[in-house]
């Protein structure tokens, strides 16, 4: 996450072009996208990467069965990513084309200095190799799911050839040592941190891995020295992390240490064989810096688990079950892209358990936590300070010489909110937001939602308002400490529903979308999350529901 300097690197695993985009790949950009919103938010020099893996044989495959080459198919399949990141709004800075000549020209470049070490060298490979995933299965491994592919059931296919090999069982005492310290210093490189013992274990029986393939057609990045070989898919695309911010501008960025979103199924490539090449490409000659303490300080690769239909079995292409960019856009055009947003980052299988995905707990959810609370909410505030305020922001008063009773909500203390400026609020947002637990991180924010409805309820100002003369400053009070209580809420909840933010804003008077624009993408957390931002006499408009309650079809 974020280093003390300010600086933040997220990443999403490159996906493969052998087909169109699905609910998987849009699920690990979707809560990468929510994590980087959160470190511009708080003023972060933030730097966001995805993109497609374009070397895989499978994609060569696919291409020749519809006629076309691997470029021309890769073509078509990364445009398709892009269009379908474009719609669903994500806010990547760059877009990682494996077949890009800079990604091509670095990994020669590194690949060349890894076999001038000698932790890459020539040998020959057997043994069992799963088509589906491009990955090398040890025996024991592929003894233990019958010899066959532990993701898609498929039988793996024997091999015998000669290859280039990375020398991963020279690095095992230095990789554990590097767990230990992590471990040590209560930060975890692998998390959730239920799955580190598994990767511990095998690093402990880790061999060297082969790196290289024969056969690709002239599909991928030779292997410097050797053009009969092609540098292996799988540690092509690692390579991306790197390729896209080796240069003087961004190298800040690498240097700080990245976020690694990925799926459990790949784990092992980045949290043994990825550290693994870091830290033998870190002792080359002009690469110290790949390896340097703030990287192995602040890297992590969070994994997590898979979407699944509704019997269990999990969402992928070579299943056929999962959901497509049509899909995707029949939900979004039914209930908004922000309550696509919130569903995946707070529903998701962010942790170590996997999430169905139905119809029915998606307006479930939307109902519960979009309309019926933050978009009810706003609602009803601006509604009230329209027709007993004409539209204008009520004079809340000031704390200290207004009457406790004015504030006593039941399930959130204004006062409190109001003495420290929110900032143990805010503070404990920014824990749990770093900490990657974005359900909690949304459930905070939609907190201070529930307490102004909680508020309005035990106050009553549409009672109160019934007697003007005598009660007009009380309700003046009420709706416009709920008003500003809104404001905060909607500043913590902008990274998983931005568009309803930002149009909440400009209802309310404030001009924070256009200070970021101005800010170079960047917002002020501290400064917006102070209390007393909205003045006295400020238009406040009702407008259209953010979020109309949905009503289920038959």
């Amino acid at each position: 996450m974020a280093t003390e300097t300010g600086t933040a690197y997220v990443t999403t695993p490159i996906y493969y072009v052998n087909d169109k985009p699905h609910l998987g790949h849009v699920y690990t950009t979707m809560v990468a996208d929510v994590v980087s919103r959160y470190h511009r938010l708080r003023v972060d020099d933030t730097f966001f990467l995805t993109g497609v893996d374009e070397h895989a044989a499978k994609v060569s495959d696919k291409a020749a069965e519809h006629g076309m080459s691997a470029q021309e198919w890769a073509d078509n399949n990364a445009k398709a990513f892009r269009e379908v990141f474009k719609r669903l709004e994500m806010t990547n800075d760059d877009f990682v084309r494996t077949s890009s000549e800079r990604h091509k020209a670095k990994v020669t470049e590194y690949v060349a200095a890894l076999k001038k070490t000698g932790d890459v060298y020539e040998g020959e490979y057997e043994g069992w190799y799963d088509a589906g995933q491009e990955e090398y299965v040890p025996e024991n491994k592929a003894k233990e799911t019958d010899y066959k592919s532990p993701v898609n059931g498929k039988p793996l296919v024997k091999k015998k050839e000669k290859n280039y090999f990375f020398r991963l069982e020279k690095y095992r005492d230095e990789l554990l040592a590097f767990y230990a310290a992590r471990d040590e210093a209560g930060n975890s490189y692998v998390q959730p941190g239920a799955r580190k013992n598994e990767i511990v274990n095998r690093i402990k029986e880790a061999q060297d891995v082969p790196i290289s393939r024969t056969g690709s057609g002239g599909w991928g990045i030779p292997v410097p020295g050797d053009a009969e070989q092609t540098i292996y898919v799988w540690i092509d695309a690692l390579f991306n992390y790197l390729t896209y911010v080796d240069d003087d501008k961004r190298r800040h960025y690498w240097e700080s240490g990245a976020t690694h979103f990925i799926a459990k199924d790949i784990l092992w490539f980045h949290a043994a064989i990825w550290p693994a090449l870091l830290m033998a490409l870190g002792k080359c000659e002009g690469y110290g810096w790949v390896w340097k303490k703030s990287v192995q300080d602040n890297q992590l690769v969070y994994a997590h688990s898979y979407w699944v239909s509704d019997s269990g079995e999990k969402m992928s292409k070579s299943l056929g079950n999962f959901l497509d960019p049509a899909a995707i856009d029949n939900t979004v055009n039914e209930f908004g892209l922000d309550a696509l947003r919130y569903f995946l980052a707070t529903r998701g299988p962010l942790g170590t358990t996997d999430s169905a995905f139905s119809g029915e707990l998606f307006a479930e959810v939307y109902n519960a936590d979009l309309a019926n609370t933050f978009g009810n909410s706003c609602s009803r505030v601006s509604n009230m300070i329209g027709k007993y305020f004409s539209g204008k922001m009520p004079d809340k008063g000031e704390y200290e010489s207004l009457p406790t009773e004015f504030y006593t909500p039941i399930n959130f203390h204004f006062c409190d909110l109001i003495e420290t400026h929110t900032e143990r609020l805010q503070e404990q947002y920014s824990t749990i937001m770093l900490n990657l637990d974005l359900l909690s991180a949304a459930n905070l924010a939609r907190s201070v939602v529930e307490s102004v409805d909680a508020y309005i309820d035990e106050r009553k100002p549409f009672t109160l308002a019934k007697e003007w003369d005598k009660n007009e400053t009380e309700v003046g009070v009420i709706l416009g400490t709920c008003a500003e209580a809104l404001r905060i809420a909607s500043v913590l909840l902008w990274p998983f529903i931005p568009d309803a933010c930002e149009t909440f804003w400009e209802r309310i008077g404030c001009d924070y979308t256009q200070q970021m624009k101005d800010n170079k993408g960047l917002g002020k957390l501290d400064a917006w999350t102070e209390w007393g931002q909205l003045e006295a006499g400020t238009p406040i408009e009702k407008g259209d529901p953010l979020f109309p309650r949905y009503q289920t079809k038959d």
